[in-house]
């Protein structure tokens, strides 16, 4: 059985690997990743495992966001702190869901699980078994208020001199591109990189409080102090603390632009 281990805790990848190795001889792990950007190129780039082990809590975001970006054939079992992501889960091909710190007769009885369901996946479906159907009914019925929004990223980690640091994404101001290099400015003006493109992060970001107003910027509502008329029909922003270069929204943007500012 091959298997792709999501995970970005190296300490939970080697305990998860021990724990496979104790409840399933047949088990060879194809691959290890930690991210979601990773975990997208992998399944991309390799032949579908047979079973994928998935955390939840990814380093750039939350996993259910890897089933948006590509199609994933293979069945999954969660493994996560989080027991309030149960009913998201079990939407997404699971076969299973298990809380950390993994039990080794919890893994094994996801094993057998596994195996008695398989002969119901195929590469090119994998259709959610009765089984676990009938669970997601149960967990609606105990849930009825849930509902079913989608998670944005709330806090990022970046260097900082000598350390790391997490920023909450309330205190950034606005992100923009120098090149091929991304970073954002926090409400207090310090200036920080960030590993994800533009395009990334604008998934990442909730749109009702972040706006891409150009290829180069994407602002927050209390990061636009002024907004003046500019040539060809586009606006040119002021942005607090000061951008570092010119701001302006293009001319197909700008009813959009308005439509959010005035919310």
């Amino acid at each position: 059985m091959q298997v792709l281990l999501v995970e970005d805790e190296p300490l939970a990848v080697k305990k998860l690997e021990r724990l496979l190795s104790e409840v399933a001889f047949d088990v060879k792990v194809m691959g290890i990743t930690g991210s979601i950007r990773a975990t997208v190129e992998w399944l991309e780039a390799n032949p579908a495992p047979d079973l994928i082990f998935l955390d939840i809590e990814l380093s750039d975001g939350q996993s259910f966001e890897i089933f948006q970006r590509t199609r994933v054939k293979s069945p999954v079992i969660f493994v996560t702190s989080y027991d309030e992501f149960a009913l998201q889960a079990f939407k997404v091909n699971s076969v299973d869901y298990l809380l950390k710190p993994v039990q080794k007769e919890d893994l094994a009885n996801a094993i057998a699980k596994y195996r008695d369901l398989k002969t119901q996946y195929t590469r090119e479906a994998s259709p959610v078994s009765s089984s676990i159907e009938q669970l997601l009914l149960s967990l609606v019925s105990q849930n009825p208020a849930q509902p079913e929004s989608r998670e944005y990223r709330s806090r990022f980690l970046v260097k900082h001199l000598q350390k790391m640091i997490s920023v909450d994404v309330s205190d950034i101001a606005y992100f923009w591109s120098e090149g091929r290099v991304n970073f954002f400015k926090t409400r207090a003006g310090q200036k920080h990189l960030v590993e994800y493109t533009m395009e990334e992060l604008e998934s990442m970001l909730d749109p009702r409080h972040w706006f891409r107003v150009s290829r180069q910027f994407i602002v927050s509502v209390p990061s636009v102090t002024e907004i003046h008329p500019y040539f060809n029909n586009r606006l040119k922003l002021h942005l607090t603390p000061k951008e570092p270069e010119e701001v302006t929204v293009s001319r197909e943007r700008v009813p959009e632009f308005k439509v959010w500012m005035g919310k």
